[in-house]
């Protein structure tokens, strides 16, 4: 079957397919059945997951806090809806006319409750969300960071993914043996609502390799006003942070790292960051959160010089 896997890669790359991993059924071993990507095709024998790039021209106007709307054309909705969904829908007949039946799984939260009952007993109940960030460890394509987002060695946290099951057995990827992250914290430091810990940790197993993550308050990145979104298909759900404050200094970390392969000839974060806090009081500029960015805050959320 390598030949048919070349095959796929070769194709997905011609449909714009930025990032293509490979999962066998013993990398979800473990995984409950809600969130298990079998439990949707038992009779599968290989996750496939797929991924374009967020342009990394789409924070642009995040980072200097005069755009957020093209972030949800280019970077998150669109991308998802449209452009990635078109060629999973094209690497999914790819697989069907070659005589496999293929699977496409959108990515829908898997923190999202079932909405149904299941069908027989010894079924999940329906929705079956599989979770997203765990396949992409397990297909090979990314490690987990401190700030609980996956990372690729290409593109660090700039892509999005879809899901492709099939039933034609399928060599593995090797699995990252490196983490992207070197978990230095600039994420927690940056973050303007103290919702990262930098010293309260989980370890989160993926596929029998173990990442520390920070503990998070998700209620507090809910109500960020520093580029995080809230998750479209519930409230519930972890909003994205791909273009939040505490991501983007990821971002800059990881290119002054040198460590991922799409590089570009200038800094993205070329000038002093702008930062909004907010507690249950409202608006509350710390002191410890000035000095973290450098400077002072006025209630308006801009930096004091």
């Amino acid at each position: 079957m390598k030949g048919f896997k070349h095959a796929i890669e070769n194709f997905a790359k011609k449909e714009g397919i930025s990032i293509i991993g490979f999962a066998d059924k013993s990398r979800f071993e473990g995984v409950d059945a809600q969130h298990n990507p079998f439990s949707i095709f038992p009779e599968a024998k290989t996750v496939i997951m797929i991924g374009k790039r967020i342009c990394r021209g789409s924070l642009r106007g995040i980072e200097e806090g005069t755009n957020f709307g093209d972030y949800q054309l280019f970077g998150k909705n669109w991308l998802e809806d449209e452009f990635l969904a078109l060629a999973a829908y094209n690497v999914t007949n790819f697989i069907e006319e070659n005589g496999w039946e293929a699977v496409p799984v959108f990515p829908n939260p898997s923190e999202l409750q079932p909405s149904g009952v299941a069908v027989a007993e010894g079924k999940p109940e329906p929705n079956v969300f599989p979770d997203f960030d765990y396949a992409a460890v397990a297909c090979g394509v990314c490690t987990l960071s401190y700030n609980n987002i996956v990372f690729s060695k290409e593109f660090g946290s700039r892509q999005r993914f879809h899901m492709i099951l099939t039933d034609a057995e399928l060599e593995a990827t090797p699995l990252l043996e490196d983490n992207v992250c070197n978990s230095c914290r600039k994420c927690a430091d940056a973050c303007p609502l103290g919702a990262i810990s930098k010293t309260e940790t989980e370890e989160v197993e993926i596929a029998g390799k173990k990442f520390t993550v920070g503990k998070i308050d998700y209620n507090k990145c809910k109500i960020c006003q520093n580029g995080a979104v809230v998750n479209r298909f519930s409230s519930d759900a972890k909003p994205d942070r791909i273009a939040a404050l505490c991501n983007r200094t990821c971002m800059c970390s990881l290119e002054e790292r040198e460590v991922l392969g799409n590089v570009f000839e200038n800094k993205f974060r070329t000038s002093e960051v702008w930062s909004i806090g907010q507690s249950n009081d409202g608006l509350d500029f710390c002191a410890d959160q000035a000095n973290v960015l450098g400077g002072s805050f006025s209630k308006s959320g801009k930096r004091g010089h």
